[in-house]
């Protein structure tokens, strides 16, 4: 019995927040999100996205930067964006992304937000 509670308490610790959108999930054109998409911030440090498996308002994505571990996950597709980590993506039109990250001073505790912008490549 403690296994059941251990995976559901795991499932729990991963399952992506709700979100306080009143709008519905809807599915998506694939072909505006799927590719690889690579910007840089104001601070120089590159990154990439690489989304790919979209089906409906699902899709698999890979985030990468120059200063942070690579993380992989299942997201969900609302109002043209979704999260991955601290980081946003807003698809604004075809091709050309809004991406917005939160970054911690690890010896302060304070935090910035960083936004730029990237293209699907």
């Amino acid at each position: 019995m403690a296994d059941v509670f251990s995976i559901l308490s795991n499932s729990y610790k991963t399952a992506p927040m709700p979100s306080s959108s009143p709008a519905k999930y809807v599915p998506v054109d694939s072909a505006h999100y799927k590719g690889t998409w690579k910007g840089v911030y104001s601070t120089g440090e590159k990154f990439s996205f690489s989304i790919s498996d979209v089906q409906g308002f699902r899709a698999k994505v890979k985030y990468q930067s120059d200063k942070g571990p690579v993380l992989f996950q299942d997201v969900l597709i609302k109002d043209n964006s979704f999260r991955i980590g601290d980081t946003k993506f807003l698809l604004k039109k075809i091709g050309h992304a809004q991406i917005k990250t939160v970054v911690t001073n690890a010896a302060t505790g304070g935090t910035v937000l960083n936004t730029a912008y990237a293209d699907l490549v």
